[in-house]
Formats: C-alpha cells, sequence, structure tokens
C-alpha cells in the first residue's frame, strides 16, 4: 500500500467549499462529502449511490451495531427501516437524520441495559431447566417486547455462567483424581456464587467500554459502513486509527504479536505477526477471536466490544510476563492460549531453509512474507534472501525444492516477480489492470535461472495476495507443483489517501479528518484469471481441517467479483505429469493416518460450527464439553515426529552460528519441528515422484 497524491477531480470538491463559511458546515459532512469523492475518483470499481447502495448500507450498518440482537427491539429497527432506501439521498444531501436516530437509539439501549446483568446474576439460575441458548446473531430475530429480550438476556448470562462453572468443576475433578494433591473442595453452591460473580465482574467492564464510546467512534462506524460497500479492503481510519494501523504495519507490536480487526464487537486476529512471542508460541492463528484476557493465573477480563487501546493495554506487558488469550477458533470451540511476552526477532521474519531426509536429500524454504526494505542500504529484501537459501541448498546437493507460502500474507509485488525469476527464464509474472482498464504485465527481465530442478509451493487458505501471485505463476508455466489447500483469494491492492491534504488551508482548524484506503487495483494470472475471491486451487489438493468451513475472502462481506483478462504470451513447461504425481498421492494420502485424522477432524469442526446452540442444562451441558475435550485429544497423535523423516539446518548457518548458540538452537528447534510436519512431508513425497 502507498499513499497517492492528490488528483485534480477531487480539488473541485476543496474549491466548491472555499466560497463558504467553514461555520456553515459540519465537520461530519465535510469529511462524508470528501469520502465520497475520493472513492469516486480513486475506487477500483465506483458504486452507484442509489436504492440499492442505501438497502446495502442499512442492513449491513443494522448488523454491526447490534450483531448478536441483545439491545435494539424489533420497534427500534422498525423506527429505523424507513431509511432504508433513503440513506443515498442523505449521503447527496448532506443530511445525517439516519445516522443519528440509529446513534441515539443504540446509545439509550445500552444504558438501560447496564443494570440487567446485577438483576438477574443476584440469585442462582435453575440448572435443571432443559433449555438451549443460540450464540449465532444471523439465527436469532429481535425481541417484540422488553420481558422477550430480558429473556435474552437470562439466558445470555446463565450460559456465561456455565461456561465457568464446568470449568471450575472440572478443575476440581482433576485436582480430586490426583493423590498427591491437597486441595479442599468447594460445596457446588460455593462454585456457583464464584461463577455468577466472575460474570457479573465481565459483564460490568463489557459496559464500562461500552459507555467509552464516543460520538466519534460511531460515526467512524457509519462511514466504515459506506466503505464496506465498495470491498473488505477499502476502509477509513480516523486520524486515532491511522496512528494505531502505522503502528501495526511497523511490526512493532507489544504482548502478543499480531494484528487486530475489530468486527461486530469482537477482535479479530487479521494476521500473527512472523517472529512474534504469538508466531513461536504456535497456537493463535488468523481468523481467531479474542474474547478474554488473562494476566497469568489471574482472573481473565472479558474484551469484547472493548476498545482496542484498552484490549492492548491489557496485552502488552513487560518481557518473560504470561498472558492467557482466551481465543474462540473459526469452528466455534474456546481455546486459551498462553503466551509469554518478549521482544519481537525480526530474523525470524526472513525467508530460512532446511535441508530434509526422506529417501532423498530435499531442499525447504520457508518464506513468511514477501518483505522488502526500500529506505536502507542493504536490507534484507526476500528474493535476494530466496537466492541465497536456494544457493545453500544447492551446495548440500538438494534433488528438489520445496518453498512454504502458507500463511503467507504478501507483501511487496517487485519481490514476487523478482523471485519468480530464480525458477523461470524471461517471461511475465503478473498482470495488473487498474480502474481505466489499462492492464500493465510485470515481467521478469533476468534470464538467470538459479533452480531449474524439481519444485513445489505449499499454499493454504492463509496464502494471500503476493503469495498467490507467486504460486500462480508457477503454476501457469506448468514449472512445479502447487500442493495443499486453497489460497485465500485475495487480488487487489490499496492505496493510502490522506483527506487532509484535500483541504484549502481556509479549513485547516477542522483537520485532522483520517485516511482512506482505497483499492485501486487488480491483479490477474498470466493466463488471464484473477486470483481475486478464487484464489489458487492447487495441483495436489491435501485433506485440510477447515475443507467444509468458509473461509477466504469469499467469506467477507462485499467481495470484488472474480473475472478475466486477455492471456499473456508465455511457454509452458512439458517436464512434470501431473497425473502420476495425484495418483500417489492419492493412494498415500488413501492409507496415512495423520491425513485420515485431519479428514476426520474437518468433517467434526463444520459438525461443530454449525451446531450453534448450546444446552443450558448443567448436566447436558457438562458432557457436550466433556465430550469435545476427548474430541480433541486424539488430534495430539498429529504432533508427534514422523517416522524415516527428518531435517536439519544447512551446513552454511550452522558455520556462521557456531557462536550464537542462543539463535543456533532456536532455528535448529525450527528445522526440528519440520518432522512433525505432514503436509511438508508429503510435499517431500511429491519431490521424490518429480525425480
Amino acid at each position: 500500500m502507498q499513499r497517492k497524491i492528490i488528483k485534480p477531480a477531487i480539488l473541485v470538491l476543496a474549491i466548491s467549499l472555499c466560497s463558504f463559511t467553514f461555520f456553515q458546515f459540519e465537520k461530519n459532512q465535510i469529511l462524508l462529502d470528501m469520502l465520497m469523492s475520493v472513492l469516486n475518483q480513486a475506487h477500483y470499481n465506483p458504486l452507484k449511490v442509489d436504492d440499492d447502495f442505501s438497502e446495502k448500507a442499512y442492513n449491513l450498518y443494522i448488523k454491526r451495531i447490534d450483531y448478536n440482537k441483545k439491545f435494539l427491539l424489533q420497534s427500534d429497527v422498525d423506527a429505523l427501516s424507513k431509511y432504508k432506501k433513503s440513506i443515498d439521498n442523505e449521503i447527496n444531501s448532506g443530511s445525517f437524520e439516519f445516522y443519528k436516530l440509529s446513534a441515539d437509539i443504540i446509545s439509550k439501549r445500552i444504558k438501560e441495559k447496564e443494570n440487567w446483568s446485577k438483576e438477574i446474576l443476584a440469585t442462582p439460575f435453575n440448572y435443571s431447566i432443559d433449555e438451549d441458548y443460540e450464540t449465532d446473531g444471523d439465527k436469532i430475530k429481535y425481541a417484540t417486547t422488553e420481558a422477550e429480550l430480558k429473556e435474552e438476556w437470562v439466558k445470555m448470562l446463565k450460559y456465561q455462567t456455565l461456561a465457568r462453572l464446568d470449568e471450575m468443576l472440572t478443575g476440581q475433578e482433576k485436582a480430586k483424581e490426583k493423590k498427591d494433591t491437597v486441595f479442599t473442595e468447594k460445596t457446588f453452591d460455593s462454585l456457583e456464587v464464584d461463577a455468577r460473580r466472575k460474570t457479573l465482574k465481565a459483564n460490568i467492564d463489557w459496559f464500562k467500554r461500552l459507555n467509552k464510546i464516543t460520538v466519534k467512534d460511531r460515526f467512524s462506524a457509519y462511514m466504515n459502513t459506506i466503505t464496506g460497500l465498495y470491498d473488505p479492503h477499502t476502509e477509513y481510519f480516523a486520524p486515532k486509527e491511522k496512528k494505531k494501523f502505522d503502528q501495526s504495519m511497523s511490526g512493532q507490536f507489544e504482548g502478543i504479536g499480531a494484528r487486530l480487526q475489530s468486527k461486530d464487537g469482537i477482535l479479530k486476529v487479521s494476521e500473527v505477526i512472523v517472529g512474534s512471542p504469538s508466531f513461536k508460541q504456535g497456537e493463535l492463528k488468523a481468523g481467531d477471536e479474542i474474547h478474554k484476557v488473562a494476566q497469568g493465573a489471574n482472573e481473565p477480563v472479558d474484551i469484547t466490544n472493548m476498545d482496542m487501546d484498552d484490549a492492548i493495554d491489557l496485552i502488552k506487558g513487560k518481557k518473560g510476563t504470561e498472558v492467557r488469550l482466551t481465543v474462540k477458533k473459526p469452528d466455534g470451540a474456546f481455546k486459551v492460549i498462553p503466551i509469554i511476552r518478549d521482544v519481537i526477532e525480526m530474523d525470524d521474519s526472513y525467508a530460512k531453509s532446511a535441508v530434509l531426509n526422506n529417501k532423498k536429500k530435499i531442499g525447504y524454504i520457508y518464506l513468511p512474507m514477501f518483505y522488502a526494505d526500500f529506505t536502507r542500504n542493504g536490507a534484507h529484501k526476500c528474493a535476494a534472501d530466496m537466492r541465497k537459501e536456494l544457493d545453500k541448498l544447492k551446495n548440500q546437493g538438494v534433488e528438489g525444492i520445496i518453498v512454504d507460502l502458507r500463511d503467507n500474507g504478501g507483501g511487496s509485488l517487485q519481490e514476487v516477480v523478482e523471485m519468480a525469476g530464480l525458477f523461470i527464464p524471461r517471461g511475465p509474472v503478473v498482470q495488473v489492470k487498474d480502474k481505466t482498464g489499462k492492464v500493465y504485465v510485470m515481467d521478469d527481465k533476468n534470464s538467470d535461472v538459479v533452480w531449474d530442478g524439481p519444485l513445489a509451493i505449499l499454499v493454504n487458505h492463509g496464502s494471500a495476495s503476493a503469495s498467490e501471485i507467486l504460486a500462480a505463476a508457477i503454476q501457469d508455466y506448468k514449472r512445479g507443483v502447487i500442493i495443499g489447500t486453497q489460497s485465500f483469494g485475495k487480488g487487489t491492492v490499496q492505496s493510502f489517501y490522506n483527506l487532509d491534504q484535500y483541504l484549502l488551508p481556509q479549513f485547516d482548524t477542522i483537520k485532522p479528518l483520517g485516511e482512506v484506503k482505497i483499492t485501486n487495483q487488480k491483479f490477474y494470472r498470466i493466463n488471464g484469471g484473477a486470483t481475486q475471491l478464487k484464489g489458487v486451487m492447487p495441483d495436489v489438493v491435501l485433506p485440510d481441517p477447515y475443507a467444509y468451513i468458509e473461509v477466504g475472502e469469499k467469506e467477507l462481506d462485499y467481495p470484488m467479483p472474480w473475472d478475466e483478462i486477455m492471456k499473456a504470451t508465455y511457454d509452458e513447461y512439458k517436464t512434470i505429469d501431473y497425473a502420476k504425481l495425484k495418483k500417489a498421492n492419492s493412494e498415500r494420502v488413501k492409507s496415512s493416518q495423520a491425513f485420515k485424522l485431519i479428514e476426520t477432524e474437518s468433517k467434526e469442526l463444520k459438525a461443530k460450527k454449525d451446531d450453534t446452540k448450546y444446552s443450558l442444562k448443567l448436566e447436558k451441558y457438562r458432557a457436550e464439553q466433556k465430550q469435545l475435550r476427548e474430541q480433541y485429544k486424539k488430534y495430539d497423535d498429529l504432533k508427534v515426529d514422523i517416522k524415516g523423516f527428518s531435517a536439519d539446518i544447512p551446513s552454511y548457518d550452522k558455520e556462521v552460528l557456531k557462536n550464537d548458540t542462543i539463535k543456533l538452537n532456536r532455528v535448529i528447534k525450527w528445522a526440528k519441528n519440520i518432522q512433525k510436519d505432514n503436509y511438508i512431508f508429503e510435499a517431500s513425497n511429491i519431490i521424490n515422484d518429480m525425480n
């Protein structure tokens, strides 16, 4: 992403404002006018602001302000629905009736519900009633009366209390089983009181955060409803949010080392930063929702609907201290992930290699991102680093190369082109189309080929953008074999536009307005198809835990569509027998206990994700949770060394790092973990079949 210079057409707005006194305009009106003008001028596919636009904006906004339907009544929605087809008129006229009414209603409803938690949690629940609680907001309707809504709150708080009560009872049962452990057993009533107390505290904290939401915060949310109709990656950033975004892009993370996005009041992990404490711990993944944060063994704090700054304050801390995150996985299961805070080791974000032994010697290169630092001489660039790793592995006498792009979210486009050139002679690598329809073909102009032997590329649902470009180019040339699962499907590029630069000096008093990140280009494969939405489908598809769950770009609201352009001119390789490789792979997968287990896991995750209701009867709830815990235990078999498969770092690295034992041991440990990865193992089997 980059910043763009003002386009002359956009300046018309600023010039037209010059003839008016500032006080005739509300800042929000100027901000919205600026936003719509920039979107119209810069977005790859500007939208027509009409009744259809208005209805989509209405539906998305209502969904976002009360996704779980715990505050608004049906009568509130009915009152707002009269604006369903007039938001476009308000945008064009500079009116904010819909926004103001919605902000007033939701603020009022939050205030009204503030004491409900205290009232409901003051007495014990009846845990013998056979009733369910629906956790998916899309599957429930708005309450028609206050009494009906309050009953939903009773179920919600009972569900929250049950989760804590089950955790306490399970912990106590395990302690009783340990004969060498001395503990004081608590009665059920005592545990139940404690569980309600903790639930009450979490809800009091939740309302404190809700009450901290400012008018500016609500207006930013309204603005982002509008930008969200264009595509998932076009966003408005208020000055405070832009500052946080810049900090995240700099890689300076405190605490867990992850980029977070707020959606429907939930903090969601959009990316785990390579080299961060959470990356090294290994359990936190993109797509996880963070619901609670605990300082070591202390009581966890519920951070749902929490301001991001407040959440970061809880997550960050001194090196060596522990933070425990309660996360909700994509399948709906909750997991507590302990992370020891540490300084992010940026070296871990660079390409690194290992030598695999599986009948033959095979090179493995892990590339976590397409990095490039153009600001400093001698700084790391991923294409140059890839060349170095290839040279190391060639000196080790490897007979094939595996490049691992799993969970690689992308990066520098120029580096992708240069990296593809390490495996192919001169030729096109990717096509880029702008909003005018002009297509740019980006070519590898270097005829030097560093590796011309067997090549495999590993991808998964987290492989996005630049990763998809490289995988697609290798696939289109038939230069190598793409292995794994369908990639993310992000085939767009964004640039930042600073709204302050569109204002004339007379309006300096209303600065800062913030910035907007806008999609202004699309990527296309050299075969003419877009990577957008469809991503890259591997030549060899392997079993995947999320095979039956919608993930990737297509799961987001209003993604840009797939399309295609003219095919570029290039020559395909003729050396790989894909049918032979697929047949051999299919036979191995069928007989692999590990992949059979992954197949089972994928079906269980799908069933769990679809089953969003939870029993509120104590015995039934506890039985279901026990079954889930037992179910997850069998997946521990996927975390063991694979027989006949080993990995070690190149001799060159051992020599260079021999005086830095800490770093050497860290890299060796990384290589040893490869021996437990069934996907890398199968990729090495496929490389063996290619020779």
